[in-house]
């Protein structure tokens, strides 16, 4: 054996160009595959990272003021969600659950002792927690609970980024802080990914009813919805809700100023069918990539099949046994793309990792509105192996059938083979 790696070794170095284009279609195949594959898990998972502090089915309902008459009502009336929505919307929809009203407080700052920071509060239930995603670590309290909405209590949730500005390093909970000149006792942090100037943070809302809103209804109305998972069924359910609440408010369908509606469940499945395009078509790429790897090699080791016929003939008048002359050529073709294959996979995955070092590991965005387009755009790693397999069975089979052929010929006609 050690014999036959000398003279691989010895072939190898004598044909340094043949083993190069052997060895870079092998590793150009793996490299790209990966690239590919990682740029189209990191747009993925950009795509995902901003839903993350969501749920990817719900639907938010804003009042605004009608653009059209209705039934004899002139244009510009206030539309106001109030507590019989949410009821009606669960007996008018199956699909329809949790339902969250929401009542908003905007440009005010909260205030503790002489520090302050800007903020907006908004009153929940404590359903809500469900709709946005709450992270409540361990040691940092609770959420709003039923027992602060049946009694209307003057607590508060604050977010992590007010409670730091606010208390620096001091522990929040039992404090009592201002918003609006109204006192409120903190008793609890959440944290999410929202970096927004104004965070939101929660009150009861039984207790913002009772304190900035006795008579102008909600500010909102969040819901849950279930087995909307088509494109179709969504829009159905949309212009179903608008005629809904269309007649129990009394304004036209197709007035879309009159009620404002944000449907998440929707964007989301627009947004999942275009990564799934980008992930077909990366594949795609990707696989033509392989192919075209396999292609060259095979090209390349029929070449050198054929420029080795002599050779084997010699070997064979000599005494060398066909699967003596097959071996040496598969462990040569092996040994060529197991390397280069490693190498290709080495250079794809440092490329990848390069990549999630500097851009694909996402920070967090400026302010809420901004959206993470790339995050970690790394491949599984049995994908990478998995490949890297294919393209070394393709390598060998590439050598085998020619090798095998002109093994296959007596060595008389092989000494003639031109």
């Amino acid at each position: 054996m050690f014999d036959d790696f000398q003279e691989i070794f010895s072939t190898l170095k004598k044909n340094k160009l043949r083993t190069f284009l052997t060895g870079f279609s092998m590793a150009w195949g793996i490299f790209m595959l990966i690239i590919l594959l990682g740029a189209g898990n990191g747009i993925r998972n950009g795509i995902l990272f901003n839903f993350a502090d969501m749920a990817t089915n719900f639907v938010k309902l804003w009042p605004g003021r009608t653009a059209q008459p209705y039934g004899g009502l002139q244009a510009g009336r206030r539309i106001k969600l109030d507590s019989t929505d949410g009821p009606h919307l669960e007996k008018e929809f199956s699909q329809v659950y949790n339902v969250s009203p929401l009542i908003t407080r905007w440009d005010r700052n909260f205030f503790y002792q002489n520090e302050y920071a800007p903020g907006v509060l908004q009153g929940v239930l404590p359903g809500y927690s469900n709709i946005e995603s709450v992270e409540i670590r361990p040691g940092d309290g609770r959420f709003i609970n039923q027992a602060d909405i049946r009694m209307a209590r003057k607590v508060i949730v604050l977010h992590s980024r007010t409670a730091g500005l606010l208390f620096k390093e001091k522990n929040p909970l039992g404090k009592h802080i201002i918003y609006d000149n109204v006192s409120y006792k903190v008793v609890g942090v959440y944290h999410d990914n929202n970096m927004s100037q104004n965070p939101n943070s929660c009150i009861p809302l039984t207790t913002a009813q009772l304190i900035y809103n006795p008579e102008n209804g909600y500010s909102q109305v969040a819901m849950l919805l279930d087995g909307m998972d088509t494109k179709a069924l969504n829009e159905i359910f949309e212009t179903d809700l608008r005629s809904s609440m269309g007649r129990k408010h009394r304004f036209e369908k197709e007035d879309q100023s009159a009620l404002y509606l944000y449907n998440v469940t929707r964007e989301f499945i627009q947004f999942r069918g275009i990564f799934n395009g980008i992930t077909l078509f990366v594949w795609i790429i990707g696989l033509g990539t392989l192919i075209a790897g396999v292609v060259g090699i095979s090209n390349i080791m029929l070449i050198t099949v054929k420029e080795r016929t002599k050779e084997f003939g010699i070997r064979k008048a000599i005494g060398a046994t066909p699967g003596t002359i097959l071996r040496l050529v598969l462990t040569e073709c092996l040994m060529i793309t197991a390397f280069f294959g490693y190498l290709g996979m080495l250079a794809g995955i440092a490329v990848t990792e390069l990549l999630n070092h500097v851009i694909g590991t996402p920070e967090l965005p400026s302010s809420q509105e901004d959206m993470v387009m790339f995050a970690n755009p790394t491949v599984d790693p049995v994908i990478i192996i998995a490949a890297t397999l294919v393209l070394i069975a393709a390598g060998l089979m590439a050598g085998y059938l020619p090798a095998r052929r002109a093994v296959q010929v007596k060595p008389i006609e092989a000494l003639r083979y031109e």
